[in-house]
């Protein structure tokens, strides 16, 4: 199994812009795109704190997901997030990761609605329907291995911004291809708790509102 002891020995986790290079898959040109309005476009932000690059962040608060970069920069993603109750705040690295993977509901899913799951029981495979969506990158952590949760695509926008899942972080499809290939296996992520007021304090943004887009994230959109 690909520990995440291993992964800080080896010292794999750089973000780099040549991820955009990665090769197509055919079901990444028939999936449907959407016009998103500016708020739930990723973005180049600017922290209050330096954290250590390479680590993946999940303010619960705002939805935001960040992938830090040096000097205090990070990357923005809107996400959507597990309802409450659900959502599972803790550190976890990256064991696994497929594009177009298969989807079977945890029998926790179906035991709390057999009506929606329990047809799925056996699984489906990957593809544009498929609630994983185009990519899934899979959480475990050092003590179960698989935790079952998951940073995925969907083809629902409408979900970005609302805990509205059983526990794993969402992405809309067309961001999230661009945003698995800079992810390295064995990347630390910390699910955050929900702060009694404001958001999580060192994912404060230092001014976002004058961070460019950049020809990066220009690319990210579509619009490019």
């Amino acid at each position: 199994m690909f520990s995440r002891r291993r992964f800080i020995a080896t010292g794999s986790a750089a973000v780099s812009s040549a991820a955009l290079a990665a090769p197509a898959l055919a079901s990444d040109t028939r999936m449907k795109t959407f016009d998103l309005p500016d708020h739930l476009q990723p973005r180049r932000v600017k922290l209050r704190a330096e954290l250590p690059p390479g680590q993946i962040h999940v303010d619960p608060t705002t939805f935001s997901l960040y992938l830090t970069r040096p000097d205090r920069e990070a990357f923005r993603w809107m996400v959507g997030i597990g309802k409450p109750g659900l959502y599972e705040p803790g550190t976890y690295y990256v064991g696994r990761k497929a594009r177009w993977p298969s989807w079977k509901p945890t029998p926790a899913m179906i035991k709390r609605d057999p009506a929606a799951y329990e047809k799925y029981a056996d699984g489906m495979p990957g593809g544009v329907n498929n609630p994983l969506g185009a990519r899934a990158i899979y959480l475990y952590d050092d003590r179960r291995g698989d935790t079952m949760l998951r940073i995925h695509g969907t083809n629902k926008p409408g979900t970005l911004g609302r805990a509205v899942s059983n526990g794993c972080a969402r992405i809309v499809n067309q961001q999230i291809i661009p945003f698995y290939d800079m992810v390295p296996m064995g990347t630390v992520v910390y699910l955050h708790n929900k702060p009694a007021e404001g958001s999580v304090p060192f994912l404060q943004e230092a001014d976002p509102k004058k961070d460019p887009m950049g020809e990066f994230f220009r690319r990210l959109r579509g619009t490019a």
